[in-house]
């Protein structure tokens, strides 16, 4: 769901859907919760349906708007979340690194995506709880080669001590928003003041945006987040 602003978001000149797919248990409202509101659960129950936050970036001197819809992984509401992929711009896909059938089921997630999502959607592979490294049951290579078989970002992150979620969230939205852009700005226009993270699809590299200055104190992180 990329569009311009509406009278309900006045100011954003972007605003994109964003679903957040994988297993249960592998974390993935831990990962939302921390992207938006720097916040970690120990205790944390299994999402019910969809729920979605939102946060709001500056990318190239505009306004971007991410919707992250938090989808519930459990099998008996698939028929449910299944309608929010309608509209998603990008998917962030998490399995969990000490969980290998959370990685076997990767595959499945994808084919979801594939049937549901737009054929132009852009995707990041997550492996989340790197934290938890020393009792892995998914190597590292072996993911990253997936992800370059199927044309997918990756990277690993962890919820509970932050690595690698805000390059996760805005290396994806950086992406989205270079691709719908491109529909109205100029292919030769001027270079972006946008700090480089090395994620890979293919060998080539991607950006991520600057945040906006508020969002990078954890204490005023709320002056530039909205939640819903």
């Amino acid at each position: 769901m990329a569009q311009w602003q509406g009278d309900a978001d006045e100011g954003i000149d972007y605003i994109f859907k964003i679903v957040t797919i994988g297993d249960s248990g592998v974390g993935k409202s831990q990962l939302l919760n921390r992207f938006v509101k720097n916040e970690f659960h120990m205790k944390s129950k299994p999402t019910i349906g969809v729920e979605f936050l939102t946060r709001t970036v500056v990318m190239d001197h505009k306004l971007v708007k991410a919707q992250i819809w938090d989808t519930a992984g459990q099998e008996r509401y698939q028929a449910i979340t299944t309608a929010y992929y309608r509209g998603a711009t990008g998917a962030l896909l998490a399995y969990d690194i000490t969980n290998q059938q959370t990685f076997d089921h990767v595959e499945k997630w994808l084919d979801e995506l594939r049937i549901h999502a737009d054929k132009n959607i852009l995707v990041m592979l997550v492996g989340n709880k790197s934290d938890l490294s020393s009792i892995r049951a998914v190597p590292i290579e072996v993911a990253r080669d997936f992800a370059k078989q199927e044309g997918l970002f990756f990277l690993e992150t962890s919820a509970l001590d932050s690595t690698n979620v805000e390059s996760a969230f805005l290396g994806l939205l950086s992406q989205v928003y270079r691709t719908v852009s491109r529909k109205h700005i100029p292919v030769d226009g001027p270079e972006s003041n946008w700090d480089k993270v090395n994620l890979e699809l293919d060998g080539t590299k991607i950006s991520v945006p600057l945040q906006e200055p508020e969002c990078q104190n954890a204490n005023r992180r709320f002056n530039c987040c909205s939640i819903i």
